[in-house]
């Protein structure tokens, strides 16, 4: 576990910091040997160098974006696509049922997780 992502995590609302911690097991259990590194001001998640996913904590939410998604289609009102749909995102505002295990398979389909 990197520190700078777990202090990145402890700043936020106490909502936002259960996301951002369920989101960092997901990818744990998900992705073995997944890295985390803090780059650009935010929690990245590698394998074998490569970025797999990213949290990102704004004012009224938290977006969970993975990378190397083309074959994985959006989900509308859940999983939108990002510039030329290599990037997918969800993003989780205060209250909302999270799909963890749709996320984690979601990961499973993505060149991030090979």
């Amino acid at each position: 576990m990197n520190d700078d992502v777990t202090a990145y995590i402890e700043k936020t609302k106490p909502w936002q910091a259960q996301v951002c911690t369920r989101l960092r097991e997901m990818m744990h259990r998900t992705i073995p040997g997944v890295e985390e590194a803090f780059q650009y001001g935010k929690p990245h998640f590698l394998r074998d160098g490569r970025h797999s996913a990213v949290i990102h904590v704004a004012r009224d939410k938290v977006s969970f974006m993975v990378f190397d998604a083309v074959g994985v289609e959006a989900v509308p009102g859940f999983l939108r696509p990002l510039g030329n749909g290599e990037r997918k995102a969800v993003d989780i505002r205060e209250g909302d049922e999270v799909g963890y295990d749709l996320l984690a398979d979601i990961l499973r389909r993505t060149g991030g997780a090979r």
